[in-house]
């Protein structure tokens, strides 16, 4: 009898919400926004061709984004025991391998959207792709490092979208202006990680992941992620200002002003206004990245 109940349990189906809530929809803003970045950098009016512009943002988002997140919560499902035993995984409302299979269909189904989008988009989705397990799985699991993890996904989640939407919408290579900044912005992403790792200091320090909060401390990694992520928009503006884009210039000079603000709020009590401050700064972070998006536009 309790075999078959047994048995009876691993056939269940996900909840069609625990599904949802797996692949995170709020998580799918920062790729789908870098994407709309490529977009308006790359100087391609919108009108001539709008299908590459929706096939991006559903791949970028839902697809590629949701599939990493049902990634990293299969492969994290002892951690999040833990620390959020109501994931649902952990929870037991995505039942047996379901977290899995979940993972590699939505893998499978990006390698199909990207090919739509020519060589450019395929290459970077299979780069994505790679990427999202390369963080979350063993025997590699980048997430294991508070350097090389949040760095992948900065650059996954910032620098890629903006590369791969100027590159689909253009037909070809970006501009050098446009991968610097993308990379500049990509960069200052690993701060953003950094503080997001903030919410799982306790599991990830009893499951050996030396996340920077784990390894320097709340306080030390707060800091490190400040200057990561203001270094960069720094050398953005500099770069704004040497191609003769002065208002787009001062107006990411403006957001950094308020972001260092925030910054100092945070540094007051980082573990408590970790989750604070990427509700607040983030929205600055990225409203300057569609700043300098139109700035390069404006070059061409």
């Amino acid at each position: 009898m309790g075999v078959s109940v047994e048995l009876q349990a691993d056939r269940r189906l996900p909840q069609p919400r625990a599904v949802l809530t797996l692949i995170k929809p709020i998580t799918w803003f920062p790729p789908v926004w870098a994407y709309l970045c490529g977009v308006v950098s790359s100087g391609v009016p919108v009108t001539s061709a709008p299908w590459l512009v929706l096939i991006g943002i559903v791949l970028a988002g839902p697809v590629v984004c949701g599939m990493s997140q049902a990634a990293n919560d299969w492969c994290d499902r002892h951690v999040d025991a833990i620390n959020e035993p109501h994931r649902p995984i952990p929870s037991g409302r995505i039942p047996g391998r379901w977290g899995l299979w979940i993972a590699l269909i939505m893998s499978a189904l990006a390698l199909a959207l990207g090919a739509t989008l020519g060589p450019w988009g395929f290459g970077a989705t299979v780069f994505g792709v790679l990427a999202a397990w390369a963080y979350s799985a063993e025997p590699v699991r980048l997430k294991k490092s508070g350097w090389w993890g949040p760095g992948l996904v900065g650059l996954c989640y910032e620098g890629l979208p903006w590369f791969t939407g100027a590159a689909v919408l253009s037909a070809g290579a970006p501009s050098v202006q446009t991968v610097l900044v993308a990379l500049l912005y990509a960069l200052g992403a690993h701060g953003i990680m950094t503080l997001n790792d903030f919410k799982a200091l306790e599991g990830d320090r009893q499951m050996g992941v030396n996340s920077l909060p784990v390894t320097l401390g709340p306080e030390r990694a707060a800091r490190v992620a400040c200057w990561v992520m203001a270094v960069p928009q720094v050398a953005v503006i500099g770069l704004l200002l040497a191609w003769g884009q002065v208002w787009h210039a001062l107006a990411v000079a403006v957001l950094l002003a308020v972001q260092i603000w925030a910054m100092r709020v945070l540094l007051s009590d980082p573990k408590g206004r970790a989750p604070w401050y990427n509700g607040t700064g983030v929205l600055l972070y990225v409203s300057g990245m569609m700043i300098a998006a139109f700035a390069i536009r404006g070059l061409s």
